[in-house]
């Protein structure tokens, strides 16, 4: 028997890590929208399934709405740091480049629930406001680090249409993706051939008006 140092440091667990409390909520929360619908289902609710109280509900998301999107916000999070961190010579490639990237690393195995069962849940327009928050956001990301490559101001009305259509073909290429069951495969492969025309064009755009 060892005598060591490690002999009295504890053993690792082995098997699958402990889920977070962000991620027990998502669960909780998907269980109690099938259940007794979106409307139905309080923050409370969520919480009180979850095993956790409404404080900590509120240290992980601001709205119910928030739970929709947890895997999804988590893989888009590093957008911003990939797009830095491009050596593309086209802001264009740049942000389809980080945009695969993203999907590629996405673990098929989370869905957004959210796409696949907004009518069990009776999600309605709280899904519609809640995702154009979410376009919003990284389309004017997108846009603003377009323009700031193309040494244009950030209003510019070419940053922002392709902000708008780069990130309008990741999120259709997103939905098409999750509602393809389970023959769905890998999201890389859905988003690039999406991304990719889209780029194609809009390179090509800007290359003519340069």
């Amino acid at each position: 028997m060892s005598v060591g140092p490690d002999a009295t440091r504890p053993r690792r667990p082995v098997g699958r890590p402990r889920r977070s409390s962000a991620e027990m909520l998502a669960d909780a929360a998907a269980e109690l929208f099938l259940e007794n619908g979106y409307a139905g289902t309080t923050v409370d609710d969520i919480a009180r399934r979850a095993g956790v109280s409404r404080g900590t509900f509120f240290n992980y998301f601001e709205a119910k709405s928030d739970l929709f999107w947890l895997d999804l916000d988590r893989s888009l999070a590093d957008l911003g740091d990939l797009l830095r961190a491009s050596s593309e010579l086209s802001p264009v490639r740049a942000v389809e480049a980080a945009l695969v990237a993203l999907a590629e690393a996405h673990d098929p195995e989370r869905v957004p629930w959210a796409l696949t069962q907004s009518e069990a849940m009776a999600l309605g327009d709280d899904l519609v406001a809640s995702a154009a928050v979410r376009f919003v956001r990284q389309q004017g990301a997108v846009a603003s680090y377009v323009a700031e490559r193309s040494g244009r101001d950030r209003s510019d009305l070419a940053a922002q249409v392709i902000g708008s259509t780069l990130i309008a073909a990741a999120a259709a290429a997103i939905a098409n993706w999750a509602r393809a069951g389970v023959s769905r495969g890998p999201l890389g492969p859905v988003v690039a051939a999406a991304v990719g025309p889209v780029a194609d064009g809009l390179d090509a755009r800007e290359a003519r008006s340069a």
